[in-house]
């Protein structure tokens, strides 16, 4: 009888200690993001909150980005997106700058050092931004509904600065967290788990307030269309990021004593989604980014001002289509260009010329990179279409079934958040089954 290696999981102590770890700090993060910030009214935010407004809205785009933490407007109210974000910035600087990528090419060793220690000195100007951002936001939204979210007036500048330390202070805390995680908890998954633990720890509550807002004879019928939902998105999912194409690849033949074997025949696979979730969180937050910083200008005296001010706001803030139709073609435009970028860096086509292996009938080379190149983006278009199609689904939804007056809730965690939940449940699962089987614990082991 053959059983699956996932019986060895707590029998290996190291394997159990790592787990262990992992849930530990990702109890500590939950803990410390329910922490709020200095000088904060919460009942102006829970006021937000329950509103189903513009500002209801932009705040739940934000709290996607943020992991759940910006609702609660704790010390992680901006989660560790500052920090995938220059990361992503740094990335795609290399290959336009080329200093970066002569840096990167020469010794990738100390390119990646150099990245990570660049990745940190960007974040922090990345995270006071974005907080000052989040504090005009609430602010603008929360003197309309139930006063200020301060308890001070904002100008008291030693105040203010509290504020944004604290927050900033709170995401570094956080992406050093992740970096525990991914060295003494499950390797290289410390980032992603964060995210993780925040997406799916607001799912009850959404979940609760979607039950809440419906009478008795709506409830059972929801609740079969957002299992259906659930399931298909899971399922459209799965299929499209597993999705691969598989290019034929001659390895040359290797020498064994005085005897030459002969080529082997093997495959390139190229993924359909080589870019993963990054489109996406990387498209919203460009697309929210205007309706963040219009708010240092909407209360502006100058009505001119003040008038682009709100459009931009009204614009980019969630609440028209032109939003829902800019982050579909946002994300597929993306899609490809990072898809590319990330491609380029890996240059299939010096790698396999060195290797000596080849692509029938392609020469060797650059050839070799164009044509892979060529193949790629062919299959980069199901993948794109299918991720515009995933960050617009609370829209298209909304169309279908209002839930509540809004397209954000529980819906946004089914399509883009719930990308971000099966990848990373996905990776988790490739993750541990490695550790199991690099300790000599084989997949599938014979039991008399």
């Amino acid at each position: 009888m053959r059983r699956s290696t996932w019986r060895f999981l707590f029998i290996s102590s190291d394997i159990r200690n790592r787990i262990l770890i992992t849930i530990g700090l990702l109890i500590l993060y939950r803990f410390v993001a329910n922490i709020p910030v200095p000088g904060v009214n919460r009942a102006a935010i829970a006021g937000v909150l329950s509103g189903s407004g513009q500002g209801q809205t932009l705040i739940g785009l934000l709290d996607l980005l943020s992991g759940g933490t910006v609702s609660n407007f704790g010390v992680m109210a901006m989660g560790v997106y500052p920090y995938i974000t220059a990361q992503i910035i740094l990335q795609l600087l290399v290959p336009i700058i080329p200093a970066l990528q002569a840096r990167m090419d020469d010794d990738p060793r100390e390119g990646r050092k150099w990245m990570e220690k660049w990745t940190y000195y960007l974040a922090i100007p990345m995270s006071l931004l974005q907080a000052v951002g989040q504090i005009r936001i609430f602010q603008q939204y929360s003197t309309q509904q139930a006063g200020s979210i301060l308890n001070f007036p904002l100008a008291l500048n030693l105040a203010t600065t509290t504020m944004l330390v604290t927050m900033t202070a709170g995401t570094m805390f956080a992406i050093w967290l992740g970096e525990q995680i991914s060295e003494s908890g499950i390797r290289n998954q410390g980032l992603s788990l964060i995210i993780f633990a925040g997406i799916v720890s607001r799912i009850p509550n959404n979940l609760g307030r979607l039950i809440f807002n419906q009478t008795s004879g709506t409830l059972l019928p929801l609740l079969i269309f957002l299992i259906f939902l659930l399931v298909s998105t899971i399922f459209a999912i799965v299929y499209v990021q597993e999705g691969r194409r598989n290019v034929p690849v001659m390895y040359p033949g290797r020498r064994v004593g005085n005897r030459m074997s002969m080529p082997v025949k093997g495959t390139l696979p190229l993924m359909v989604n080589m870019a993963g979730m990054i489109p996406i969180i990387f498209g919203q937050s460009l697309l929210t980014f205007p309706a963040v910083l219009a708010q240092f200008f909407i209360a502006s005296t100058n009505a001119t001002i003040a008038g682009i001010a709100t459009f931009f706001s009204n614009t980019f803030g969630g609440f028209s289509d032109a939003y829902w139709i800019l982050f579909f073609l946002m994300v597929v435009g993306f899609t490809f260009f990072y898809t590319d970028v990330l491609f380029a860096q890996q240059n299939y086509g010096e790698n396999l010329k060195r290797s000596g292996a080849q692509v029938p009938g392609v020469t060797k080379g650059a050839a070799t990179q164009r044509y892979l190149t060529r193949v790629l983006r062919r299959i980069t278009l199901p993948g794109a279409l299918f991720l515009g199609f995933v960050a617009i689904m609370p829209f298209l939804v909304g169309l279908i079934w209002p839930i509540g007056g809004s397209n954000t809730g529980l819906l946004l965690v089914s399509s883009s958040g719930l990308l971000i939940v099966v990848g990373v449940v996905r990776d988790l699962y490739r993750s541990i089954e490695a550790e199991l089987k690099l300790r000599g614990y084989d997949q599938a082991v014979l039991v008399r």
